[in-house]
């Protein structure tokens, strides 16, 4: 494993990020504080509690989600796209780095600054709600798992776009909404029997139960299938990198 490339192309990544911090860290954060203060003093006032937690607490580790989720996907897809774009990414195919090498850099940067969006967010909820979270290590390994597979997610959509319009489709139009739908502002159960079962078929809703469980232990559906689905999709992904550079696809062309 050569770990000095894998740590150029981290540095770099990351260096990118010191200069955008407007845009790479304040903006996602102040959005969603935006997002907090909105739903939690409109619909909190009606909705006063959600499975005997309070509204403005329940809500908190979907807008976690939901940054990490954006943030992972948008890092990565315009991580691995920019170097395609001005021509860079030959350099990189051409020198002594492995395919894994390369994602372990490029994904490794997506991750950690989701994360580092992630942590902010949550140290400033505790300035607007009482937090509780029942189990920490559950919580951090939920976070680190979905930064990382939304990481490699948005790899695989930065090479499959071959325009800056293509970059943005699957993250506005199938990602958002699916985040917006799947329980970060409300709890599948409060739906009706039909739309709960429509729910069912949206992989966020997994996603943000298991989270959701580290910090209250509710959830809409078990842990474990939690965990299967977020690990399923993760390996889905993993498959889907690799088929990439084995075949060459959006690279060698």
């Amino acid at each position: 494993m050569n770990w000095r490339a894998i740590l150029a192309i981290y540095k770099f990544e990351m260096a990118r990020t010191g200069r955008t911090l407007g845009q790479s860290i304040v903006s996602p954060v102040i959005s969603t504080v935006l997002y907090f203060v909105v739903f939690g003093s409109a619909i909190g006032s009606r909705i006063t509690e959600v499975d005997g937690v309070s509204y403005g607490s329940f809500i908190v580790p979907g807008l976690i989600m939901l940054s990490v989720l954006t943030q992972s996907i948008a890092n990565a897809s315009f991580g691995i796209y920019f170097p395609r774009f001005v021509g860079t990414i030959y350099e990189i195919l051409s020198a002594p780095v492995s395919f894994l090498e390369i994602v372990i850099g490029y994904v490794g940067a997506a991750a950690t600054k989701s994360l580092i969006v992630g942590t902010i967010i949550l140290a400033t909820a505790g300035f607007f709600v009482p937090l509780n979270v029942a189990h920490p290590v559950w919580m951090a390994f939920f976070l680190v798992l979905t930064a990382i597979t939304f990481s490699l997610f948005g790899f695989i959509i930065g090479i499959w776009a071959d325009n800056f319009e293509k970059l943005q489709i699957i993250p506005l139009l199938v990602i958002t909404p699916l985040v917006f739908l799947g329980g970060s502002f409300y709890s599948i159960s409060m739906l009706p029997p039909f739309w709960q079962t429509v729910s069912l078929f949206n992989p966020v809703v997994y996603l943000i139960s298991g989270f959701r469980w580290s910090f209250y232990e509710i959830a809409d559906v078990s842990l474990g299938v939690s965990l299967g689905m977020i690990t399923f999709f993760l390996a889905a992904c993993m498959t889907l990198v690799w088929w990439i550079f084995r075949t060459g696809y959006q690279l060698k062309s």
